[in-house]
């Protein structure tokens, strides 16, 4: 009798165990993110956990067209300098704060004069932010400005208590505040994020899951081998070689869409101690190197031929590409010209560190056996990804293999990047007529007129070349045969409205 009724308990107990976490969604992250505050932040995979985190005053469809979501309307005066938006008025924050047009303020000048914040240069435009209402908020601006809509489709979007900024300070990145579909629960570096659904959320009905656990697992072997196992529901980033066994494989899904960002190397030009060196200083060094690879080489052998050569911040497919600077084919003669014309006739040596994932590994030894055969002798160091960008923003870093994931306007491609004062400008180069380029471009609403400007800035930073573009993604998913409901973004987010698991 005692034995019956222990294993009834048992029973009971795995039945529980199993309905508790039927809904629980795992998804494998190929890097750990860095800050977990909007503000502070600046990597790929944290906008993947922000997406589910933080709901944003303006999102995208799959066609890249802008849509409402904390706010539910926005006008533009005729002069182009004052843009007012209608808000929700059934949002909430996690803790309980009310979303209102109070809030949009508060957060829109913390990304503006917080100290550590990547968000300044892409708000330079506002000069104030006011509540015109409980719900109405007006952004003045200093000038016209194209990419605002755009910025606020993104971090600089994303809403945070302000209650929780005010109280948290700094520490707000490791117990963020939103108002998205799911709430922070908690954070284990380089194991796993936790999020659970929140109840409050004004559309809580669209989103399936009670927990969604995100997975940093940089190989993309072992990323792949637990989706085949069942240790993850999802993966993003598959690796391009892993692409046909992916679509051969009953009991998995593939997905893909075609990426706006790229892929390439930043250079130290100009930040700190460690860009006092030829390759940081002497732009020449750095066109032999770029000349000394073959782009299209790298996409058939590290890629499959999925992605695409590149050498601008746009992909060729873009109507932002400048047509008037093809990819030249590889030319060792021509590298080694340039480095002896630089004083460095017998060569040079530098180092490059490289995300810690095989498929990143690969590719800069793809490139590093190119460069040797034009004298430069490159290593590379692995390096998990926060850290390596971590050193980038400190100037402790030669060179760096990293890329970019892409924004709707073109000017969120090069502005950070190029501008002196960009926010994610790590290699510190500065040139005043690359500035005045890109910030007259954000003036005008004439996409042929802005082109001009960027064709110009493209110029200049295709000689300069304190980033050596290399090629430009596709995003690629796998998942389990139970996920439905799953779009693919060009923005290469994770969008669980309307997702469930069977």
């Amino acid at each position: 009798m005692k034995t019956a009724t222990l294993m009834t308990t048992l029973l009971a107990s795995v039945a529980m165990t199993t309905t508790a976490f039927a809904a629980d969604l795992r998804i494998g992250l190929q890097e750990d993110p860095d800050a977990l505050d909007t503000d502070q932040a600046r990597t790929f995979v944290g906008r993947i956990v922000f997406e589910s985190l933080c709901d944003k005053l303006v999102n995208i469809t799959p066609e890249l067209d802008f849509v409402p979501e904390l706010a539910t309307s926005w006008d533009w005066s005729e002069d182009g300098q004052t843009l007012t938006m209608q808000l929700r008025t059934d949002a909430v924050f996690h803790d309980g704060t009310p979303f209102d047009a109070a809030a949009v303020v508060a957060n829109i000048e913390r990304s503006k004069t917080l100290t550590e914040s990547r968000r300044k240069s892409e708000l330079t435009s506002v000069d104030t932010v006011v509540a015109t209402g409980p719900f109405e908020v007006t952004f003045n601006l200093a000038s016209p400005d194209a990419t605002l809509i755009a910025q606020l489709s993104d971090r600089a979007g994303m809403m945070i208590s302000p209650t929780a900024a005010a109280e948290k300070g700094l520490e707000l990145a490791n117990s963020p505040v939103c108002s998205g579909p799911y709430q922070f629960v908690e954070r284990i570096q380089q194991d796993r994020i936790v999020l659970e659904k929140f109840a409050g959320h004004y559309d809580a009905e669209n989103y399936s899951f009670d927990r969604l656990i995100f997975l940093p697992i940089p190989d993309t072997t072992v990323r792949l081998a637990n989706l085949r196992s069942g240790d993850l529901d999802m993966l993003e980033r598959l690796a391009p070689s892993d692409a046909s066994s992916v679509k051969s494989d009953s009991s998995l899904q593939f997905a893909a869409a075609t990426s706006l960002g790229y892929q390439g190397i930043t250079v130290n030009v100009n930040n700190g101690a460690r860009s006092e060196t030829p390759f940081g200083k002497d732009k020449r060094v750095r066109q032999a190197l770029s000349l000394a690879i073959d782009r299209n080489v790298i996409n058939d052998v590290v890629f499959e031929g999925v992605y695409a050569a590149g050498n601008q911040p746009f992909p060729p497919t873009s109507p932002w590409y400048n047509q008037s600077f093809p990819i030249l084919d590889r030319d060792v003669d021509a590298a080694k010209a340039l480095l002896a014309e630089a004083g460095l006739p017998d060569g040079i040596a530098i180092e490059i560190q490289a995300p810690n994932n095989p498929v990143q590994l690969q590719l800069m030894q793809v490139v590093q056996a190119m460069a040797a055969e034009a004298g430069i002798d490159i290593s590379i160091t692995a390096t998990e990804f926060a850290t390596m960008l971590q050193q980038q923003s400190a100037g402790t870093y030669d060179a760096s293999q990293v890329g970019w994931s892409g924004r709707t306007d073109p000017d969120g491609n090069i502005h950070s990047f190029a501008t002196c004062e960009g926010g994610l400008n790590d290699s510190k180069f500065c040139s005043e007529e690359v500035n005045t380029l890109l910030n007259e471009a954000r003036l005008s609403t004439d996409p042929a007129e802005r082109k001009v400007k960027y064709n110009a800035a493209t110029a200049i930073l295709n000689d300069e070349m304190p980033i050596i573009y290399l090629y430009h993604q596709t995003w690629l998913w796998a998942m389990s045969d139970k996920v439905q409901g799953f779009t693919a973004y060009p923005d290469g987010m994770i969008r669980l409205s309307g997702v469930t698991i069977e």
